[in-house]
């Protein structure tokens, strides 16, 4: 078996490689960021990982009481929603505040998604969207203060260009957009807003052209992306039977390719990517796996230089658009499952977050091994990732790495997730995977998805460190050299 060969010259420039992944995480649904479970999960995240703001579906819902009728009058209660961004500044975090679903007062049909009944409709009559908007923003400002608010984010709706999240035209959602910019530009001019929200990188240069002829505020331009979305989706446009067949059809590097063109559209604008993963599949078994792992690390790098926000969705499997689960590892979309087990994704975002903020270049190429060399105080962290697609080419890759113009190392230690690391799943389908967890098992698949670091061999000639290691199909290794 030949070796796969990457060399690295320490003397050559460095560039920069902020953690726009850190930006923005996503979390589902509103009323769940009051449970005491998902509280504790995000915490641990913003605390291990780094996320710095958090997005979710439904802020302006009936469940939420946000904008309701009572006794045939608007009922305004913004104290659900304080009690959420309460516990997120407490923490250290910000929200990055998506505008929906429409109030059932001002929706104009009945139309709803999700379990949670969010309407979809357009409003009846725009001033009174503009209103909430504007009522609520200001109502922000005076209880946390301008400087704090103007930290925010403010995204008008979620998708807009698929028909079960907007009933509406296009028309519509930029005249939603227009109230809706206007409603905050009039609390304060600094308040930072911005769009379309759309799936599959969608409507962006309309959106753009619409706001440049109306003179609208455009601070930042938002879209998602997953690979799933090279094939037409189900109503839901997050589910399908067919995921093993649409990521067959994608390509590798796909949402490097597409960030790359939203970048162009953007003019200058920073984008924020609020919806990623590996699959759009709310139950896809790999989301579970290391396959997702060596995804993430390879996505996230990619889009180094295009992005000022990358948000994963989501952060944690306590989420229920559609249902509630009860299985441990059920191929939701979380980093950790309902129990807080951190996932190999988990993982992946933990040695992400450890990395320094400057790269080196690395020479080499292969089909489905990637690497990269950061800079952190103590040495160099060569990150590696064997990743391809379903269906497409992948096998166990023998790996050399030449770091040249270094001193020998003090040590050099390896991490791995992969089908026999840090991967907790495999531990609970050895258990005969229990739909429900005893103590004891959840902290046998605690232990399971830690991280090991362990010594790694090396040898050193003519003032350059080699090293060789082998990487397993959808595997990661972070090689840290001190």
């Amino acid at each position: 078996m030949g070796k796969v060969q990457f060399d690295c010259d320490l003397s050559r420039e460095l560039t920069p490689f902020p953690h726009f992944w850190e930006h923005t995480v996503g979390g589902d649904h509103a009323p769940m960021v009051l449970r005491a479970d998902y509280q504790a999960q995000l915490r641990r995240c913003h605390e291990e990982l780094g996320f710095r703001h958090l997005r979710f579906h439904g802020l302006l819902s009936d469940d939420m009481g946000t904008l309701i009728s009572h006794k045939g009058k608007p009922l305004y209660s913004f104290f659900n929603v304080d009690q959420i961004w309460d516990f997120l500044l407490a923490i250290g975090m910000k929200p990055f505040v998506e505008l929906s679903f429409m109030p059932q007062i001002l929706a104009s049909g009945d139309k709803t998604v999700f379990r949670y009944r969010g309407n979809v409709t357009p409003p009846r009559d725009y001033k009174d969207w503009a209103t909430l908007i504007r009522q609520m923003a200001q109502h922000w400002v005076e209880r946390y203060g301008i400087d704090e608010v103007r930290t925010w984010f403010f995204e008008v709706w979620n998708e807009p260009n698929l028909p079960c999240f907007w009933t509406g035209a296009q028309e519509d959602y930029f005249n939603l957009y227009r109230h809706a910019v206007g409603a905050l530009k009039e609390v304060d001019e600094g308040l930072r807003v911005g769009g379309p929200a759309t799936a599959k990188n969608q409507w962006i240069e309309d959106f753009v052209a619409f706001c440049q002829k109306n003179r609208l505020p455009v601070d930042f331009i938002s879209t998602h992306q997953y690979p799933t979305d090279v094939v037409e989706t189900t109503s839901l446009g997050q589910e399908d039977d067919n995921t093993e067949e649409q990521l067959a059809q994608s390509r590798r590097s796909i949402l490097r390719e597409w960030a790359k063109r939203v970048n162009e559209i953007a003019q200058g604008r920073p984008v924020y990517y609020t919806e990623w993963n590996t699959s759009s599949n709310p139950r896809d078994p790999r989301h579970d796996e290391a396959y997702a792992a060596a995804f993430v690390i390879k996505t996230v790098i990619e889009a180094s230089g295009l992005v000022e926000g990358y948000s994963f969705w989501t952060f944690s499997d306590i989420f229920a658009e559609n249902y509630f689960p009860s299985v441990p590892f059920h191929g939701g979309f979380g980093l950790l499952n309902l129990q807080g087990i951190a996932k190999p994704t988990y993982r992946a975002f933990e040695l992400l977050h450890r990395l320094g903020t400057e790269r080196l270049p690395i020479d080499g190429w292969h089909e489905t091994v990637d690497a990269w060399a950061v800079r952190t105080e103590q040495g160099l962290v060569v990150l590696l990732t064997n990743s391809a697609l379903p269906r497409h080419p992948i096998k166990k890759e023998q790996v050399r790495v030449r770091l040249r113009g270094m001193p020998p190392p003090q040590s050099v230690l390896v991490e791995r997730i992969d089908a026999e690391h840090a991967n907790p799943k495999k531990l609970w389908q050895e258990m005969g995977r229990p739909e429900y967890l005893s103590a004891n098992d959840v902290e046998q698949l605690h232990a399971a998805s830690r991280m090991i670091q362990e010594s790694h061999p090396w040898a050193y000639d003519q003032s350059t460190i080699h090293l060789d290691i082998e990487l397993p199909a959808h595997a990661v290794a972070a090689v840290t050299v001190s």
